[in-house]
């Protein structure tokens, strides 16, 4: 059975005064719920410099943890997180139309996060991201929704200038603006020992690969390695919110898949 361990840690950082991040989960509470729906983990960074980033993230979170814990058993994850994605994209949308909120725009990035038996399914979209770490090494899964990354996937900038660039948070994708918005989806095989980190740009503006990897792989209690990737990025900047989600694959339930259907494998 897919068996796993997982921390969080947020920080308003040293600048700002009040913290649009926001973070999720939904964790499985039987053996039977664990191959029926599985895990989901999921981080939004509300837009700043818009009216209500704090009210849009936690809306999208709300929104997607809720979705995914009344989806029907046995839904392929990698039809049902982009959906939510969708759904969470829907529900920051229809706040702007809320009486309470008419006329102030706001926005978020969101990635979440799903799991069930060997497969993650990380569905994205804007500057929020996901790591997997394996063997010591870590390579990022999500790509950026920026103007810059664009620039950078056309050969028109080299990756060392996106990250120097004034311009690197500008996204190009955000869920709220837009009635509809088109996530980026990826599925990965599991492994033990595998461990994810999900983050807002607080935490990877501040740490390369290489500084992420070497705090994830440490022989440490879950929460406390979770808070140290926070404290680290705090310490080098701080000038923005800053949270990570941190996921231990401790064993997976290998499966085979017929007609798009998983089956369990001969033990």
């Amino acid at each position: 059975m897919l068996d796993v361990q997982f921390g969080q840690a947020t920080d308003f950082g040293k600048v700002r005064t009040n913290n649009e991040d926001a973070m999720g989960s939904f964790i499985p509470s039987s053996r039977q719920e664990s191959r029926s729906h599985g895990y989901l983990f999921a981080v939004a960074d509300g837009v700043g410099g818009l009216d209500l980033g704090e009210v849009a993230s936690a809306t999208a979170i709300a929104t997607i943890k809720d979705g995914f814990a009344k989806s029907q058993a046995g839904t392929m994850l990698t039809g049902l997180l982009p959906r939510l994605v969708q759904h969470a994209n829907a529900a920051v949308h229809d706040c702007t139309l809320d009486p309470r909120y008419r006329g102030r725009k706001m926005a978020t990035t969101l990635v979440a996060c799903a799991m069930r038996h060997d497969q993650c399914v990380v569905s994205h979209v804007g500057d929020s991201r996901c790591y997997l770490v394996r063997n010591g090494h870590a390579k990022q899964i999500t790509q950026d929704h920026t103007w810059v990354n664009e620039q950078r996937k056309m050969g028109i900038i080299s990756a060392s200038e996106v990250a120097e660039s004034d311009s690197r948070h500008v996204l190009i994708r955000s869920l709220g603006p837009e009635m509809f918005v088109s996530p980026d989806t990826t599925a990965i095989t599991l492994q033990a020992g595998d461990t994810l980190v999900l983050s807002t740009d607080g935490v990877h503006d501040e740490m390369n690969e290489r500084a992420i990897a070497q705090i994830v792989s440490q022989n440490k209690d879950i929460e406390e390695i979770a808070r140290e990737l926070v404290a680290r990025a705090v310490e080098i900047d701080g000038g923005d919110n800053t949270t990570a989600q941190v996921i231990r694959v401790r064993s997976v339930e290998q499966v085979g898949m017929y007609r798009g259907r998983p089956y369990m494998l001969p033990s």
